[in-house]
């Protein structure tokens, strides 16, 4: 990949044999944003699991405190009353049949599916359609449900899905760099908790290898291991 002449001019202000906390990493990465767009925070970890066996595929949920930041468009697939509660909790859509004609011809324009149980049997259907985009819903994740209304609030407030990759790796955003310094602090805390916390009892050695956050174009900061160290402990 093209190292961008601001990439360069960033990467020469870094020590690259240095690992940043969490309040240094942000700040440097929110001083050097000066694209024509609000960037992303983004943080990757690097685990020690094997995805292969399943008790080590990590897949979860976390709410972050200050939110994504980002416009996330949810579709509700339930039935009767259900409809206008998922509508009046937030939702973009709701509805049934309608909504599994339009996913059949190839409609999939949202971020989130939400499902109560009922509709299961004939979403289910569909998996070939939403499996690769990662919109299938799954009971892991809360967003198979019968109470829907509480599931599109939370994910409207900032509830994120997340998976580990077959590389062992999670990647996840964890807000806008136009927030507070601190709001994507807590964020990254709250994430990197959770993953902590879910730490397989088979997985072996050490579990968080490493830690970097980076912004949609900017370079990748490693964390410092005592930012993370200490509650895997």
């Amino acid at each position: 990949m093209k190292i961008t002449k601001r990439n360069k001019e960033i990467q020469s202000k870094l020590d690259k044999t240095k690992e940043y906390s969490l309040q240094d990493a942000v700040k440097i990465l929110q001083q050097n944003s000066k694209v024509k767009f609000v960037e992303s925070l983004d943080c990757a970890i690097r685990l020690g699991v094997d995805p292969r066996h399943a008790e080590q595929m990590l897949r979860g949920t976390v709410s972050l405190p200050h939110g994504t930041g980002k416009k996330v468009s949810v579709l509700v697939i339930t039935k009767g009353a259900k409809n206008q509660e998922a509508l009046d909790a937030g939702a973009d859509y709701a509805g049934f049949e309608e909504y599994i004609e339009k996913i059949k011809n190839g409609w999939t324009d949202v971020d989130v599916i939400i499902a109560s149980p009922d509709t299961m049997s004939e979403l289910g259907k569909l998996g070939k359609v939403l499996g690769p985009k990662g919109l299938m819903p799954n009971p892991k994740s809360g967003t198979v449900t019968q109470d829907v209304a509480q599931a599109v609030k939370e994910i409207k407030a900032g509830k994120i899905e997340f998976r580990v990759e077959k590389s062992g790796i999670v990647h996840t955003s964890l807000g806008k760099m136009n927030f507070q310094t601190d709001q994507l602090v807590e964020n990254a805390k709250t994430f990197i908790n959770t993953i902590i916390k879910m730490k397989p009892a088979s997985a072996k050695g050490q579990y968080v290898k490493s830690l970097y956050l980076t912004t949609t174009m900017g370079p990748g900061i490693r964390i410092s291991k005592d930012e993370y160290s200490v509650r895997q402990a």
